[in-house]
């Protein structure tokens, strides 16, 4: 990725932080959200529009499975990243990335860039593209 990390004085753990740090809405946090895979030994990552949540029946009929959040003393294990920077780069080879059709709507988004006080301006074209996502999925609502 070529792109300018930016890194803020000021917590961007949340998707409202992010948004008052970069100065957008908040929608325009492109939250990456950490499930379990069903063996639990990897995690499926879903980036997100901010202002969206995981439909769970939608999330069931695309995996397969009840959609089951990392527990906190996973995250870092299965993502590579404390919680608050979990984003969809660079992690373990056997880890899942999912783009949500949500971000589609806009122009640029700005996911998390590895730290609780950073994060990265992307197209979607570029996000796809960085995060070697393996789809574009619809379970938001």
């Amino acid at each position: 990725m070529d792109k300018e990390i930016l890194e803020f004085p000021v917590s961007s753990a949340t998707v409202e932080l992010a948004a008052q740090a970069v100065g957008v809405e908040p929608a325009r946090i492109a939250k990456t959200l950490s499930f379990y895979t069903k063996e639990k030994d990897a995690a499926i990552l879903i980036v997100t529009a901010g202002d969206m949540k995981i439909d769970n029946s939608k999330f069931k009929h695309f995996f397969g499975m009840k959609a089951k959040m990392l527990a906190p003393e996973d995250v870092e294990k299965l993502t590579g990243y404390a919680i608050g920077g979990v984003c969809p780069f660079g992690n373990p080879e056997n880890t899942s990335v999912y783009l949500d059709v949500s971000l589609k709507r806009f122009e640029t988004v700005f996911p998390a860039a590895g730290s609780a006080n950073s994060a990265v301006e992307l197209t979607c074209e570029e996000l796809e593209q960085d995060s070697k996502a393996k789809e574009w999925i619809d379970v938001c609502k």
